[in-house]
């Protein structure tokens, strides 16, 4: 786990990063809870098969951020190089922002995935690392900690290298759950796989509904805002509609251009009649797919 402080250490370990395909990647940041937060660590992984932290780089830019600048130019905005972090968004804000090239967010990734193939409460790090047996218990007592001291504490520094390990490792199981492509999938066993759960599936939707709906009129009728992590709340909204022939002899009248696109239905169409051949009409053809469920046969039963 090297903890690199010194300058021309720091570049020798941005000049290496710049020869890798994909990097795992996190950040301290000291005052974080200020108005002025300010990059701390930058914690480095190449090897994804690393789960002892040992070859994690630990990038101490605190008093140096004319390094923290080269660490960006030449890795973050660099789009051969692929960065995968936990939380993009907020590591991107000390990191090149938007104009960051090629990142990956295992936050992000995981919340694509259906509920009933990652079945958690959140998906928080420290959640999907205990979920997955990347780490039975993980210890984010330092993640509050000061990180603008010097020295860091040795606690500091290893919970710094493990959480870039825990990305690595749970960017790859993420990615043995992520959609498989239609082109190789087995249709026979997901057929298979729907028909043993259609009844359940029927059962417990039309249920949750029912509660849903009867829950909601109940809070309403009993003047209950709030109970068991169920809110009530209105919303109310206002629409303001006008004739189409009115508003066009409105804007006719103040020389306001219409710039607005009207679908013909069958219907109209039929009205305009010979018409529709003076009318610059735009044609937009697309194909949409459906799926309709009928009931099997007996003899199609693969159970």
């Amino acid at each position: 786990m090297p903890y690199l402080t010194q300058a021309e250490d720091i570049r020798c370990a941005i000049a290496s990063c710049t020869q890798a395909s994909i990097l795992w990647l996190d950040t301290e940041v000291a005052d974080y809870k200020t108005d002025t937060p300010q990059l701390s660590l930058i914690q480095v992984l190449a090897d994804g098969n690393d789960l002892t932290a040992e070859s994690v780089g630990i990038l101490d830019v605190l008093y140096q951020p004319e390094l923290a600048d080269e660490f960006i130019a030449k890795v973050m905005y660099n789009p051969a190089i692929e960065k995968v972090f936990h939380n993009a968004s907020y590591d991107r804000k000390f990191l090149g922002k938007h104009k960051a090239k090629n990142v990956t967010c295992t936050l992000e990734l995981a919340k694509t995935i259906p509920y009933y193939r990652l079945p958690v409460p959140n998906y928080q790090l420290k959640t999907l690392t205990e979920y997955f047996g990347i780490c039975p218990q993980v210890d984010k007592t330092e993640q509050t900690g000061d990180w603008r001291k010097r020295p860091l504490s040795p606690r500091q520094l290893d919970y710094a290298a493990k959480d870039v390990v825990y990305v690595a490792h749970l960017h790859r199981h993420l990615l043995d759950l992520a959609q498989p492509d239609p082109a190789t999938e087995d249709i026979e066993a997901l057929t298979l796989r729907y028909r043993q759960i259609e009844h359940r599936w029927k059962q417990l939707d039309t249920e949750i509904q029912q509660i849903k709906e009867r829950l909601k009129a109940a809070m309403q009728a009993q003047n209950v805002k709030k109970v068991h992590g169920f809110r009530l709340s209105s919303q109310n909204r206002t629409s303001k509609k006008v004739a189409f022939h009115q508003l066009a002899e409105v804007t006719k009248k103040l020389g306001i251009e219409l710039d607005i696109s009207v679908q013909l239905t069958k219907s109209l169409q039929q009205k305009l009649g010979e018409v529709m051949e003076e009318l610059p009409v735009e044609e937009e053809n697309k194909t949409t797919w459906r799926l309709s469920i009928t009931e099997p046969e007996e003899e199609d039963l693969p159970f």
